[in-house]
Formats: C-alpha cells, sequence, structure tokens
C-alpha cells in the first residue's frame, strides 16, 4: 500500500475563522492539500481560545487546524493584501467564511482574485449564500439549522425544539464545500474547465439532509414534527432505558430483523403476526410493540441486553459517552483514536481521520500551529527578500 496522499500537490488558502470553512479545510488538509490559513496577526482564529483551553490554547483548535500553514496577514494593509494575492495567484483553492461582500471590500472578492487565477476554485461559505434577499445577513449555524428545518423537528413533541450537541450546520456546511471543491477540481482537469466559485448557504446545505420533507408536505399536505427519539414512520426505533440506567438504542425496522428480534425476546407471536412482517403494519401497532420492547429492556443490564441483540443480530448500541468511546474495541481497530503530543510534550488523544482510503490514507502530520508559526516561510516561498519580510512585520502588515 502506497502512503501518499490523494491532495498532495493541491494548494489551498483559508479565508476562515470558527467552524465551517475551517473545517472544510481540516479535511483537504488531512489528505494531502497544502493549506494556508489567513489569521489576524495579534488575534487570529477565535477558535484558538474556545471551549477548554491547556496552557491558553483550545484542544478543538489542535484538531480543527492539524496539517495547516499559519501565516498571519493584515488584510486592512496593502502591503498584505498584495502578498495574499500572490499567494492566490498560485492556488488552487481559496475558502473563506465571512459575510459576502467582506472580501469585496478588502480587495480580495472573487473578480479581483479569478482574475489573477483564472483556474481559482473558491469555496464561499456563508449564512445564506452569495444572492438572494438575506444573503447580506448575518447566519451562524445555529441559524441555519433553524432555517434549513432541522430544529423543527428535533426534541419532544411537548416541549420547544432542541439542537444536537455540536455544530451540526456548520460541519453539514464544510462536508459539502469541500465536496463541492474537489468536483470543481475534477470538472478542471477532466473537461478542461476554468475555476468557479462553489457557493455553499448555511441552510441549503442543512435543508439538503431533510430526507423527504419537502415532497411529503407538497403532495399530502404532512408536516413533520418532533417526535422524541422515535423514528416517525419507521418502527421499531427508539431509545430503551435498561435495567441497570443505561440508555440503549435499538433499530429493529427491518423485516427480518424484527423477526428475529421478537423471537430472541420470547414473543413468537408477534414474530408470527402477519400484520407485522411489513413496516406499515408495524407502525399502525408502534405503541403496542414499544411497550413491549421498553418492558423487557428494563427487566435487563445493559450487557445482558446487547448480548442478546448481538446474538440475533439486531442493530443495537448504548448511547456513547467521550468515556465509551475511548474504550470502545470498534474504534481503536480502525484508528479513530490517535495520540499526538501538546507543545509541552504531554500526551493527549485526538479524533482519527475520516474516510478511510485503502490506497491513499489521509494522516495527522501536525497540529494545530502557533499563530503565524509559518508567516515568514510562506513569504520567502513567495520571494520575499528577508529585508521584506522584516519591514512588514515592523509595518504592521503581517
Amino acid at each position: 500500500m502506497t502512503q501518499s496522499k490523494p491532495l498532495v500537490g493541491v494548494r489551498v488558502v483559508e479565508f476562515g475563522t470558527l467552524i465551517a470553512g475551517p473545517f472544510c479545510t481540516r479535511i483537504l488538509a488531512e489528505f494531502g492539500a497544502e493549506v494556508v490559513k489567513i489569521e489576524a496577526p495579534g488575534e487570529g482564529d477565535p477558535l484558538r481560545s474556545w471551549r477548554k483551553l491547556y496552557e491558553g490554547t483550545s484542544l478543538w483548535w489542535y484538531v480543527q487546524s492539524r496539517n495547516k500553514k499559519s501565516m498571519t496577514a493584515n488584510l486592512k494593509h496593502p502591503d498584505a493584501v498584495a502578498a495574499v494575492k500572490k499567494l492566490v495567484a498560485g492556488a488552487d483553492i481559496v475558502v473563506e467564511n465571512f459575510r459576502p461582500g467582506v472580501l469585496e471590500k478588502l480587495g480580495l472578492g472573487w473578480e479581483v482574485l479569478s482574475a489573477l487565477n483564472p483556474g481559482l476554485v473558491m469555496v464561499r461559505l456563508s449564512g445564506f449564500g452569495q444572492t438572494g434577499p438575506m444573503a447580506s445577513q448575518p447566519g451562524f449555524g445555529a441559524i441555519g439549522e433553524s432555517m434549513g428545518g432541522l430544529r423543527y423537528i428535533t426534541g419532544f413533541p411537548d416541549r420547544p425544539p432542541v439542537k444536537t450537541g455540536v455544530s451540526i450546520g456548520d460541519s453539514i456546511a464544510a462536508l459539502w464545500g469541500a465536496i463541492g471543491a474537489l468536483m470543481a477540481l475534477r470538472h478542471k482537469e477532466v473537461n478542461g474547465g476554468q475555476g468557479q466559485v462553489v457557493d455553499v448557504a448555511l441552510y441549503e446545505a442543512v435543508f439538503a439532509m431533510m430526507e423527504s420533507l419537502v415532497p411529503e408536505f407538497d403532495v399530502f399536505g404532512f408536516l413533520r414534527e418532533r417526535t422524541g427519539n422515535v423514528m416517525p414512520g419507521i418502527t421499531p426505533s427508539n431509545t430503551h432505558t435498561t435495567k441497570d440506567g443505561r440508555h440503549l438504542i435499538i433499530g429493529a425496522n427491518g423485516d427480518a430483523i424484527f423477526n428475529r428480534f421478537m423471537k430472541a425476546i420470547g414473543r413468537e407471536d408477534l414474530a408470527a403476526a402477519p400484520d407485522l412482517a411489513t413496516n406499515a403494519g408495524r407502525d399502525a401497532r408502534a405503541a403496542e410493540i414499544y411497550g413491549v420492547i421498553d418492558a423487557w429492556v428494563a427487566a435487563h443490564t445493559a450487557e445482558e441486553v446487547l448480548a442478546t441483540t448481538a446474538a440475533a443480530q439486531v442493530p443495537a448500541s448504548r448511547i456513547y459517552s467521550a468515556e465509551d468511546i475511548f474504550r470502545d474495541p470498534q474504534y481503536l481497530a480502525r484508528a479513530m483514536i490517535e495520540t499526538a503530543r501538546l507543545p509541552d510534550g504531554r500526551e493527549f488523544r485526538i479524533p482519527g481521520i475520516v474516510p478511510k482510503l485503502t490506497e491513499t490514507p489521509g494522516s495527522t502530520e501536525w497540529l494545530g500551529p502557533a499563530l503565524g508559526e509559518h508567516t515568514d516561510e510562506i513569504l520567502a516561498g513567495l520571494g520575499f527578500s528577508a529585508e521584506e519580510i522584516r519591514k512588514m512585520h515592523q509595518d504592521g502588515a503581517i
């Protein structure tokens, strides 16, 4: 197996902060792209100080910016803008997640950059996209999740909508951004195409994941509502609590799986019931079925339940905490928990790389860099002399 990476030779410039843009470039960097992250001098990405800090730096930062290079540039200084233009002129991809119009005001909009580099692919992640009446409005992932339809159906029917435990809207948008960038590169390489803009709106990124929401409303006037842990219209799939207080997910909604599960828990009568042989029949008796499963799970420990479901080949799992993940042999077998070192040498764990490529796998080469760690190196590579770089530092351009 070769250890090369599929994006080696691809150069990416990131004008991004926090989540959507930086997560998009993180994916590219993990698979070999050279990613230069542009950060404001003295400040940097706010993510550097978000959530849990270790000696003043966010642990999230070390993961989100792994394999990237950090270059500081004051984008309000003409010398910095000139240097960044020179950098972009030799790049394949630019990723940015500012509000539409911000880069244009800095003299770094699409028209300017594409004139410098006609083959450039520019990924633009924003709340509402580059066009439309809301384009200029600010929009974070939470707004995208709300407007995209996800928040409305998340939670229990007798309570207000709830969020997922992570910034899922930003992350979904980042994935679409990476996919779009790779499609645009493919177009250039195979079809002889020019560069183009990949326009990703956070609300549209979420909306694209909403399954059959649109046609069901249009054809039947069906308005999907919050249903808690039940998978609406697909039975049985739910959360259950064991005798020892653990919460488990059991998904026995396949026809053959349901039959095996009912036999495994001693309900041959339900396994043999003709009307329960298909999902439509089970869904009509969902309350009864869930009552049976709830009672059976509550009479057993988590270990007993999972042993039974495993033997019957029924999909089931504990609802994992971070502690569960650290101990899980499946995670460990697939290298999803990596060991890295903090700047002071302390070992710590970071998530592994997704997806797994058999011939050209991604990897962690280094963790999120110090602010401006690669500025001088990058400028020197662009042809700036040591004296020019020194003066740019002195003038506050970098």
